[in-house]
């Protein structure tokens, strides 16, 4: 190969090594990166009205009161001495990309930090569907969503999934839970991890949970789908 081709080449080369790094780019980044408008905040205000806390499973007793909301952030704060629980905004969404933010307080010698984020759950929690994020593990999807026959039908996708993506206890994550239709998808810190296309329920509420481990969730938000 003489001189001038071979710099074609390589010059040919590195135009497709940097084209293919930007789409890669591109494919990485969050619902919110790429396309900044219309997201609403719906972090509750400090006496977290317009949220409600119901008890896993439903109808158990709620334990002491274990959410609060740092208004230096402003964060969302679990600190996970108040049992098994869902906090739930009030407010109804269909189609709709739910945008969360979280990390956990790493505590030295503690494991198996677990929390999750829910979308289209019902009221009382028995209809839910939910994220999994543990420490450094989860990123998939599991619940119990309305069947064509009206009952509860429980689903996960964790053996699908063979990359979660999820932080080690204390560093930031990024989660959206994106729901059009009855299609339900994870994205996790730059790829989506899982979809389930069978979701029974059309609207529902957003929340989070808080079983026993400090987490602190920031930038929650809301991006409904234009038309729905």
């Amino acid at each position: 190969m003489n001189r001038p081709t071979a710099t074609l080449a390589a010059a040919l080369s590195l135009a497709l090594a940097v084209g293919m790094a930007a789409a890669q780019t591109d494919a990485a980044k969050s619902a919110m990166e790429t396309s900044p408008r219309g997201w609403v905040s719906i972090i509750p205000k400090p006496d977290l009205k317009g949220w409600t806390r119901v008890p896993v499973p439903p109808g158990a007793p709620l334990g002491k009161a274990q959410w609060s909301v740092d208004k230096a952030g402003p964060m969302l704060v679990c600190d996970g001495e108040g049992g098994h629980d869902m906090l739930l905004c009030d407010r109804e969404f269909g189609d709709a990309i739910l945008h969360v933010e979280f990390r956990y307080t790493r505590i030295e010698g503690k494991s198996g930090y677990n929390s999750g984020i829910y979308v289209r759950n019902n009221k009382d929690g028995s209809i839910w569907h939910q994220a999994q994020i543990g420490d450094a593990s989860g990123g998939y999807l599991f619940g119990e969503t309305p069947g064509a026959d009206g009952r509860k039908r429980f689903f996960q996708t964790a053996g699908s999934v063979k990359d979660g993506r999820v932080k080690p206890a204390g560093e930031w994550n990024t989660v959206e839970i994106t729901a059009q239709g009855g299609t339900l998808s994870l994205w996790v810190n730059g790829a989506v991890t899982c979809e389930v296309r069978d979701c029974g329920q059309a609207r529902g509420i957003v929340g989070l949970e808080g079983e026993g481990y400090r987490i602190e969730f920031r930038n929650i938000k809301v991006k409904e789908m234009k038309g729905r």
